[in-house]
């Protein structure tokens, strides 16, 4: 006889299992010669150029505005992310004694979430009514308040680096050009529109758009094959630890206050959203943004270390919310 709670455990297995055997898939190949480590930026990058925004498009343009501005649900990701970026650079700097450069590097360990490459997939198969257009909500705040913002603080730490409000100028002027960007602001355009696409348009944008999951998680796992994750692994148990553990708190305390304040109304299916989007493993160009500030290391020991750890993690609070 099973004990209770083990049934749904074992159905929250088939929504995690499926896309970390995925991902190990991807590992693999990698591994045995199958596909070489560059082979994953190929791929990645039309995942990021083609597959992702084509997913927001199609998953903000069939619905009205209405439905897909949820004002609530951005205010308490926003506070919660902004939470754990203070905490986490406080803590590196004041506890561990870490230079601004790098304590900024640690608190965006803590606080970027992989929304596009992991998140997507588990959204769409817990909620997929709502994965595209919680996607679309993650993206707009990490791109436009939180990653800027780390990058700042980080500059603020570099001797040789800009002043931090000309990295903020650059990076919000880099937006414009971001294909994910660019598939958000194009499908909030088309929620407006009085009319719908053409079947031919909207079938071909949903070819791109269903190959986003499978080919998101293949190449996470085979981009860890690449990873030199064997050095610094003392340093990166509190970005490992703030990640998994504290990310998800902050937003739970954001999500707290938004709802307490009465301001907005945040469904149950929201709720659960963004509680998963804070125990999400790191970014994937995590690795990328850190070596400018020479923490390289610590960013792909963090990295391959948050996405393994997530499935036992992320499984678990999967089934204490009752997905």
């Amino acid at each position: 006889m099973n004990a209770p709670g083990v049934p749904a455990m074992l159905e929250i297995l088939t929504i995690t299992g499926p896309i970390y055997l995925v991902i190990l898939i991807g590992f693999l190949t990698v591994k045995f010669g199958l596909f070489a480590a560059p082979d994953m930026r190929l791929i990645g990058k039309f995942v990021l150029f083609l597959s992702l925004p084509a997913l927001l498009f199609r998953a903000l343009s069939t619905r009205s505005f209405s439905e897909i501005f949820l004002p609530g649900y951005m205010l308490a990701y926003l506070i919660g992310s902004l939470i754990m970026v203070t905490l986490g650079y406080a803590f590196s700097r004041g506890v561990l004694g870490q230079k601004s450069s790098s304590s900024a590097v640690s608190a965006m360990g803590m606080s970027c979430p992989n929304s596009g490459f992991v998140g997507y997939p588990i959204g769409l198969l817990a909620w997929p009514d709502f994965a595209g257009i919680g996607l679309g909500l993650n993206m707009l705040v990490e791109n436009v308040v939180i990653i800027p913002l780390l990058l700042a603080l980080a500059e603020s730490g570099s001797r040789n680096g800009d002043p931090w409000y000309r990295v903020v100028a650059q990076v919000l002027g880099r937006l414009v050009k971001n294909p994910l960007i660019i598939g958000l602001s194009a499908g909030v355009a088309m929620s407006f529109a009085p009319f719908q696409l053409p079947q031919v348009a909207s079938r071909t944008i949903g070819l791109f758009a269903d190959t986003a999951g499978p080919l998101s998680l293949f190449v996470i796992g085979g981009t860890l094959a690449g990873l030199p994750a064997g050095r610094r692994l003392g340093r990166a148990v509190p970005v490992l630890i703030g990640k998994l553990v504290i990310h998800p708190l902050c937003i739970l305390a954001g999500l707290s206050l938004v709802l307490v304040s009465g301001l907005f109304e945040i469904g149950l299916t929201e709720q659960k959203a963004l509680i998963v989007t804070g125990a999400l493993p790191i970014f994937g160009i995590y690795t990328i943004l850190s070596q400018k500030y020479g923490e390289e290391d610590l960013s792909a020991v963090a990295l391959v270390a948050t996405t393994v750890v997530s499935f036992v993690t992320l499984s678990g609070l999967l089934w204490a919310l009752g997905v």
